[in-house]
């Protein structure tokens, strides 16, 4: 429990890490969940966009005596990850789809290498 209650409508690091770790766990589920590759995909989208909230949070919110932390840089970084991540994954999955019509990703195991 918080031991230091915030005045009505302040925001503090402890509302944003609710918020990152309900999204991880939203990405986690519909990871384990769909089996359809856009759907992992999403999820995918979605534990990294927590992971930048974390960073930003972080960012905002430094440790007393703890130097500023450019979270916003790291942020920037994960994002263009998750572009090429997904251009990529996205190729895949038209390449796929147009051998066997469809993107259930249990049909997977019948690829050739």
């Amino acid at each position: 429990m918080m031991t230091q209650m915030l005045a009505a409508g302040s925001i503090g690091l402890m509302h944003y890490l609710v918020v990152a770790a309900i999204m991880f766990c939203c990405g986690v589920a519909t990871i384990l969940l769909k089996r359809n590759a856009i759907g992992i995909l999403i999820g995918i989208e979605l534990i990294l966009n927590a992971a930048n909230v974390n960073l930003v949070a972080f960012n905002r919110y430094p440790a007393p005596g703890a130097g500023a932390v450019d979270g916003q840089i790291f942020a920037i970084f994960v994002i263009v990850l998750a572009a090429a991540e997904a251009a990529v994954a996205l190729a895949i999955l038209l390449n796929f789809y147009n051998n066997f019509a469809t993107v259930d990703v249990e049909r997977a195991d019948n690829l050739k290498g």
